[in-house]
């Protein structure tokens, strides 16, 4: 998906991410499996904050998004060693080959089907080293059921005001959730200013996603409950994948 009005709202909505936190957490795993970062990517690298942290630990970072609106409040940020592409995740055109790939904040959950997700990890492994890494999150069933589900999320920032309300469909076999955002921002007159954005996640039993992992040509070093380093499972609410490219 590729977001538009969103862009503008997305770094202040998401402050409390905790970027370094996370960053610092894929480098622990990284020693964990005894491999050091060579030209990293971020795939759905939005406004680039994970891209900075890398960049900032030394690292060539290519960002890759398919919104053009996130990408360029990327480019206004400090991106030494970094390049930005605008390209669709599933649909990759690297220059050369890369060593490692990084996919957070539930990006391949907003793939629209099981078939994109597996064109992705394709694409991920055509341009992946030998023994390269991939590395992703991805939110579990139980979390798009009993967390996302149709429950109504309030964010009261200073500077802009947003209710993220989900939708389940109880009856689609990758529990999809179709998720509509409001934004409102307080004009100089003190009236406020209304704008939108809808967009949809699914989640599948992480059987599946192992099955497109081997099919696209990956083995699964590990799977982490996530921000963990215990063993992830369907009961987690977000697990995240370490996985080695195969060598013939």
């Amino acid at each position: 998906m590729s977001y538009n009005i969103f862009a503008d709202y997305y770094d202040v909505l998401m402050q409390n991410v905790g970027y370094k936190e996370r960053s610092d957490y894929i480098c622990e795993l990284m020693k964990r499996h005894n491999h050091e970062f060579g030209i990293t990517l971020d795939l759905a690298c939005g406004t680039g904050s994970m891209s900075m942290q890398f960049s900032a630990l030394g690292y060539d970072v290519i960002g890759v998004d398919l919104s053009t609106e996130m990408l360029s409040v990327a480019k206004e940020k400090p991106h030494k060693n970094i390049e930005y592409l605008c390209q669709d995740m599933c649909e990759l055109d690297m220059y050369g080959t890369i060593d490692v790939t990084v996919c957070v904040l539930d990006s391949i959950n907003h793939l629209d089907s099981k078939e994109d997700i597996l064109r992705c990890f394709s694409s991920v492994s055509l341009f992946c080293d030998p023994e390269g890494l991939f590395v992703f999150d991805i939110n579990t069933v139980r979390k798009h059921r009993e967390v996302l589900a149709d429950n109504t999320f309030v964010y009261d920032m200073e500077s802009v005001y947003c209710v993220w309300q989900n939708y389940l469909d109880s009856d689609s076999k990758d529990s999809r959730v179709d998720i509509a955002l409001d934004i409102f921002t307080e004009n100089e007159d003190g009236s406020y200013e209304r704008s939108c954005e809808d967009f949809s996640e699914i989640a599948l039993p992480l059987e599946e996603i192992e099955e497109l992992l081997h099919k696209a040509g990956f083995r699964i070093l590990d799977r982490y409950n996530y921000m963990t380093t215990e063993k992830g499972s369907e009961d987690s609410e977000k697990v995240l994948y370490c996985c080695a490219k195969e060598t013939k």
